[in-house]
């Protein structure tokens, strides 16, 4: 019988989202957890755990002020301008009740840098609006108190039920090319690997900067293409796209802030979980 852990009341900004859903499973059983939802769902409506919230129309700290949650995990998706003001809501939150923030970011916060992969302590830069936007973010929590912050960069994310399977999938169904970028390096992980190290964080009441994906390197086309093999598709339409001559990289290894062995990975795992 699981022991369930009642120091800490955890919101989930975000939990109807496949990762946030994910990490909803995975603490529920062991801690006080409580999700949000976006869009009418009978599902989410039914459960008590979860409260609907629209991040364009709702105000983030009526529900923070009704749960008080001591640990606030945001996988929130959305309208940019309307996430920076409700992490601004959420740092307020934060310095007032002393909780906690495990913020999911991403590893285009380094999309600018394209000759090596990116550790912790790296210096944050960006091209795109996506890693702009996370930036921004990123740095508002960073000038909070250090140990109410974790902040976990993430690479592409992959598991049996997430968009990118259900998108390979899909395009292959439909007849259709599937892109794959030739000269792009990069590192990976699983939802479930990830809801394992955000429980690993919360236990021992970790905080700074993380970087989630696998120790080894991939070329996007190449692991693409063994995810289709997997699915058992034989001779699919792929489509290369070349957005530059050279090798570029887009991966965030850990180095500074590492995890035990048992919640470290290689990018075969991901080949594993994946149940087809």
């Amino acid at each position: 019988m699981i022991k369930r852990n009642t120091k800490h009341r955890i919101l989930i900004l975000g939990a109807s989202g496949f990762i946030g859903e994910a990490i909803y499973k995975e603490l529920c059983p062991y801690f006080r957890t409580f999700g949000t939802y976006r869009t009418d769902n009978y599902s989410y409506d039914k459960n008590q755990h979860y409260f609907q919230y629209n991040l364009e129309e709702d105000d983030v700290f009526e529900i923070l002020e009704t749960l008080q949650p001591t640990i606030i995990i945001s996988a929130l998706r959305g309208n940019f301008s309307a996430q920076i003001i409700a992490h601004h809501h959420i740092a307020e939150y934060l310095i007032a009740s002393d909780a906690k923030l495990i913020y999911l970011s991403s590893a285009n916060v380094f999309d600018a840098y394209s000759k090596f992969p990116s550790y912790e302590l790296d210096k944050t830069l960006s091209h795109s609006p996506y890693g702009h936007f996370k930036i921004k973010i990123e740095n508002m929590l960073l000038r909070l108190p250090h140990h109410q912050v974790a902040v976990l960069r993430l690479p592409m994310v992959f598991g049996a039920q997430s968009p990118r399977i259900k998108e390979i999938k899909a395009f292959v169904k439909e007849g259709l090319p599937i892109e794959v970028f030739p000269n792009l390096i990069m590192n990976v992980t699983t939802d479930t690997k990830v809801t394992q190290q955000i429980h690993y964080i919360i236990n021992q009441n970790k905080s700074g900067v993380f970087h989630l994906g696998s120790n080894d390197l991939v070329h996007h086309d190449d692991f693409t293409k063994e995810i289709i093999e997997a699915l058992g598709v034989n001779k699919p339409l792929i489509k290369q796209v070349f957005t530059t001559n050279d090798n570029r990289y887009l991966a965030v290894l850990a180095q500074s802030n590492t995890l035990p062995k048992h919640l470290q990975l290689e990018s075969t795992l991901i080949l594993e979980e994946l149940d087809y």
